[in-house]
């Protein structure tokens, strides 16, 4: 069942999308070579606490993270620990808060230092095809609608979408109705009304779209190659989309 959110709690859904990206601002000001996993979930903790959140992911099935964080050929998932990060690398953060009860959702890859063409050109082309599907957010669009902007988009560069895991609705618990996956046709899937609340989250493979996932629900691409995700918490409003995990 897909829940609509009052405009009263939108705000409040804005507010912990804020504490979010405000969160992945500053881990990006201080990613760099040398720096572990680990030391950036600390510093994720420490800062969503202090704006009076709760890290939305810790304790989530288990899950013994603030923040997940996939390095290279691991898609989403990733778990911080004492991995220390290397010139070249990429590394996709994905940060939740809760904020009065209501989650904010975001992610978003960055390099480690200089980085290969190819992934410089992976991570450009996820984040274009986020924003991409965020335009389609309006009254009457469909998922369906979502999700070919995304996957039609990056097909032209030959990279692929993860289809074993997906974008969703959001609230008062970080997964709910519907599905967002980034594949999809046009017109089809659930029709988007106002006050829906989705999370749009293009996770995109330098090679093939196939995934394995371990025990610890950790998620890597099937042929060691890169992969990217960037993510967003998008509102349905009368205007289109409103966008509630910026700074």
């Amino acid at each position: 069942m897909i829940i609509p959110k009052t405009e009263e709690e939108i705000e409040i859904m804005r507010e912990a999308g804020r504490i979010a990206a405000q969160c992945l601002q500053m881990l990006a000001g201080v990613i760099k070579p040398g720096v572990t996993t680990g030391e950036l979930d600390s510093l994720a903790e420490r800062f969503i606490r202090e704006r009076g959140a709760l890290p939305t992911f810790k304790g989530y099935l288990g899950f013994p993270g603030s923040i997940c964080t996939s390095v290279n050929n691991v898609v989403v998932h990733g778990i911080p620990g004492d991995r220390k990060l290397r010139e070249g690398d990429i590394i996709s953060i994905d940060v939740g808060a809760t904020y009065k009860g209501y989650v904010g959702d975001t992610a978003a890859t960055f390099p480690v230092g200089q980085v290969s063409p190819v992934a410089e050109k992976l991570i450009r082309v996820t984040r274009e095809s986020l924003m991409r599907a965020v335009q389609c957010v309006r009254p009457g669009a469909t998922v369906g609608d979502i999700g070919f902007a995304v996957e039609s988009y990056v097909r032209t560069f030959g990279f692929s979408v993860v289809r074993d895991y997906v974008g969703h609705g959001v609230g008062r618990s970080m997964h709910e109705d519907p599905p967002v996956p980034n594949f999809g046709r046009p017109g089809e899937g659930p029709v988007l009304k106002e006050g829906y609340v989705i999370a749009i989250e293009p996770m995109v493979n330098e090679g093939t779209g196939d995934v394995i996932t371990f025990p610890d629900l950790t998620v890597v691409t099937k042929d060691g190659k890169l992969s990217a995700h960037f993510e967003h918490t998008v509102a349905v409003t009368k205007e289109g989309a409103r966008i509630l995990t910026l700074v």
